[in-house]
């Protein structure tokens, strides 16, 4: 198990500077000149000049590159050209509120998952079939902001049982109640997609699994019905695991439209904010922050799965 997972770690490395490597590259391409941000249309070009020295923007990019990525491995992402403070706490106070949301609607999601999908494989006929295949389908179709603007006019403005936007109420404790309270509908509709996509590949990896000769081997001893499915729920968890892990790096890095319309200071409304303000070390950092936090994700994942399965160790 050490092997396997010392493999998987080694294997990350080359996958985060692939990663840093788009990152650094789009930022470049993107229009704009952050020195202009900074300085404002008043400033002189001697300042601009001495700016663009002082920030190392006159170096050769792989210079830039390195220089970069050598201060972000020790956490320095620079200074925030919009809110003139360090970009490190600013990102790694989003990141935590953007993980709160993440584990709500990751584990609504897995477990709206598995039991749509274990209804629809288990009992394919039937109205409670035909009902859950419908919500999958409607859940992956459906615009997560469509059914965001839904649920705030109808549950929030209209009847007034959740707050409509934010994290925590201005003139509330801040305490537990009152973050749930908020974080009650962009986890719910952060989860749909997740939830959706879980419960077909679950449905599917049911049919499967119970289309396999040794279920009905098993039966065929006298095994009890819930000892079959037992062993049956086992043989699905590789393939679970890898879908929830999948779902959840998504969620990671994909709520920024829930982030949006709901206001939750998590980093993909951050990186939304900084991409209109041009605060271009702020979209290096999140973004960075973001890819490091999905591949590390994936890597427990891997581990989880080397686990339960021994075939995969080798």
């Amino acid at each position: 198990m050490a092997g396997y997972l010392g493999r998987r770690l080694l294997m990350t490395i080359p996958i985060l500077i692939g990663v840093s490597i788009v990152i650094f590259v789009t930022i470049k391409i993107i229009p704009g000149d952050p020195v202009a941000s900074m300085l404002g249309p008043t400033g002189s070009p001697e300042a601009r000049a001495a700016l663009h020295a002082r920030l190392g923007l006159d170096d050769p990019l792989p210079v830039q590159y390195f220089s970069w990525l050598s201060h972000s491995i020790t956490g320095d992402f620079g200074t925030s050209i919009a809110r003139h403070d360090a970009v490190a706490p600013i990102v790694f106070d989003a990141l935590v509120n953007t993980l709160i949301l993440t584990v709500a609607a990751g584990a609504l999601a897995i477990v709206l998952g598995l039991a749509i999908g274990a209804l629809t494989g288990l009992r394919r006929t039937g109205i409670a079939a035909r009902i859950g295949n419908a919500f999958a389908l409607f859940s992956i179709s459906v615009p997560q902001y469509s059914i965001g603007l839904l649920l705030i006019i109808y549950l929030a403005s209209n009847a007034g049982l959740f707050p409509v936007s934010g994290m925590h109420n201005p003139n509330g404790d801040g305490g537990f109640v009152d973050l749930f309270n908020h974080l009650i509908l962009p986890a719910v509709t952060a989860a749909l997609v997740p939830a959706g996509i879980i419960a077909r590949m679950f449905r599917s990896s049911v049919l499967d699994v119970m289309s396999m000769d040794f279920i009905e081997a098993l039966t065929a001893r006298g095994l009890s019905r819930a000892r079959v499915m037992r062993h049956a729920f086992h043989n699905t968890v590789p393939s679970l695991l890898t879908v929830a892990g999948l779902q959840i790096g998504y969620l990671l890095g994909g709520v920024v439209f829930v982030e949006a319309v709901f206001a939750w200071p998590g980093i993909g409304l951050l990186v939304y904010q900084s991409i209109t303000q041009r605060d271009l070390p702020v979209i290096q950092a999140g973004v960075l922050v973001s890819a490091f936090a999905f591949v590390l994700i994936n890597l427990v994942v891997d581990a989880l799965h080397g686990l339960v399965d021994p075939r995969i160790r080798t």
